[in-house]
């Protein structure tokens, strides 16, 4: 549910009622304040989530996968930096504006102005031709049901890892959202949406997921599990596909970046 701050202020009267107006949403633009402090990736998992209404925390992120979050891209189609780049790890605390919950857009919105202006980050982008896959509608048509929630907040996980499955909640979500959370954080290449659904929908994709996914982070789930693949589980439980081919795609070039700034 949206979540609004009320203004003790009168909005006007009817029949002698007074009424109370919501407060515009703050301007997300920027974090009110950010501390950035590098971390041992091995000893905790990797995440970016809120953990209260304004506080922004991010555990074991390089910068290349801050800038993959950021701009919704998968990480392949980040190109030049320097080394410490992919091989620097940072945890992030940070206070958002006012007294209401960001929506992931705006959170990752505050996340690019944090790079470039604590890491420096310029970059420009090129359209190049990947690997990626193309999200398809599969034979027999979309296993999608509409969403029950229409003016909550669109989401897509987080993931709830079990010990030989995932589970991905979705809500109010549509499959470029599902694409888009498949290429930055799972798959090892670009996801394109070519679904051609525009509706927003209720899911879940339950598989088990391989080395190959999520950076090689997940262990690999055991051979003999009853549990389908991802691949497999997409067609089966929401009656999409993944198509492996070729297309252009608008990487981002990194031109200068440097460490952090002093908090």
């Amino acid at each position: 549910m949206v979540r609004w701050v009320m203004m003790m202020a009168f909005a006007g009267s009817v029949g002698g009622m007074l009424t109370q107006a919501p407060a515009l949403r703050p301007r997300f633009d920027a974090f009110e304040v950010a501390t950035i402090k590098t971390t041992d990736e091995k000893q905790q998992g990797r995440f970016i989530r809120m953990e209260s209404d304004n506080r922004l925390v991010e555990r074991g992120y390089t910068v290349k996968l801050m800038i993959a979050a950021a701009y919704d891209l998968n990480p392949k189609t980040i190109a030049g930096g320097p080394v410490w780049m992919n091989d620097d790890h940072y945890d992030i605390e940070a206070r958002t504006p006012g007294a209401v919950r960001p929506t992931h857009d705006e959170q990752m919105a505050m996340l690019r102005t944090l790079l470039r202006d604590r890491f420096g980050l310029k970059f420009h982008r090129e359209q190049k031709e990947f690997s990626i896959y193309a999200l398809e509608v599969a034979k027999g048509g979309p296993k999608l049901k509409p969403t029950a929630t229409p003016n909550d907040p669109a989401t897509v996980g987080p993931g709830i890892m079990y010990e030989q499955h995932l589970v991905l909640p979705a809500r109010n979500a549509t499959p470029g959202e599902l694409a888009s959370l498949l290429q930055r954080a799972i798959l090892d290449r670009p996801v394109v949406d070519r679904t051609g659904l525009t509706g927003r929908y209720d899911f879940e994709l339950d598989w088990a997921p391989d080395d190959s996914q999520f950076g090689g982070d997940v262990p690999k789930t055991a051979a003999d599990s009853p549990v389908l693949p991802l691949f497999e589980a997409i067609q089966k439980q929401l009656g999409l596909k993944l198509e492996a081919t070729r297309g252009m795609v608008a990487a981002l070039v990194v031109d200068g970046v440097e460490r952090p700034t002093a908090n």
